[in-house]
């Protein structure tokens, strides 16, 4: 009996290692759903765009889609979820464009056009040189920041480091432990994961208005994390966390209360 019970336990330290080593060495296919297009590939949208490229220092090439409107109020860095491409996430453009905004819409390494190898520094570095180009186009205080999903990892970094008109997060996470913990929490995620995106902490360095919009029922990114980002805003920073109680995690803008308060948000003058 005694040797049954510790070939048991043996069994399933092997088996638990196991998923260890599979999640250590696979998590990026986790984590970034990537869909590769090809260079000649043609976006074909209702609205004005055209392709811009951004060469890194390390060699990776990027890839985004800039979606122009005439007379801008204000432009948009719109970072996307985890899952796609441009070929899917443009069609969101049209949210701020007839709102009077431009929209500048990057794929990461790996997405779409865009090459190179990934890293949370690299992606970082990314996103952070493609809202400086924004910037330089159209002034910084014209700028809003808005990250959806994954991208809220990658939007509030930006908007601690710069000086953005508004940073608007849909379906964000405090960190990336709280969306691992959510789907398996018997992993050791401390020591496996290699991404971390700690929005929790970036977010104390945050100036400019935030806005969160999140659904109760969302399956993907916990409603409770997304509560103690809100929380970790400082206490001087315009926020507001608009909660859907039916909501899951894509279907927000669904909502006729989404489009009417980013409506609402978009139209607030500038200081």
């Amino acid at each position: 009996m005694t040797a049954f019970f510790l070939y048991t336990i043996g069994l399933l330290a092997l088996v638990y290692a196991g998923v260890c080593l599979f999640y250590w060495i696979f998590q990026e296919r986790f984590i970034f759903v990537r869909f590769p297009l090809p260079e000649r590939h043609v976006f074909r949208f209702p609205q004005p765009f055209e392709e811009l490229w951004e060469q890194r220092p390390d060699g990776a090439r990027l890839h985004a889609l800039h979606f122009t409107v005439p007379r801008p109020t204000g432009a948009v860095l719109y970072l996307h979820g985890n899952t796609g491409s441009l070929r899917r996430w443009g069609k969101r453009a049209p949210r701020f464009t007839t709102l009077r905004h431009a929209v500048l819409m990057p794929d990461y390494r790996g997405y779409g056009k865009s090459t190179g190898k990934l890293s949370e520094q690299a992606l970082h570095q990314d996103a952070l040189a493609w809202y400086d180009r924004l910037a330089a186009l159209y002034g910084e205080a014209n700028v809003v920041i808005y990250g959806r999903s994954l991208g809220t990892g990658l939007a509030v970094p930006i908007a601690a480091k710069r000086h953005p008109r508004l940073l608007i997060l849909e379906s964000p996470f405090a960190n990336f432990l709280d969306v691992a913990r959510h789907y398996l929490a018997i992993l050791p995620y401390r020591w496996l994961l290699r991404y971390f995106f700690r929005s929790d902490v970036a977010i104390r360095g945050v100036s400019c208005p935030v806005y969160i919009f999140h659904g109760k029922r969302d399956p993907l990114v916990p409603y409770n994390s997304a509560l103690r980002l809100y929380a970790a805003i400082p206490s001087g920073v315009e926020r507001e966390l608009v909660t859907f109680a039916r909501g899951y995690h894509s279907d927000l803008a669904g909502y006729p209360r989404f489009r009417r308060k980013l409506r609402t948000i978009l139209a607030v003058k500038k200081p």
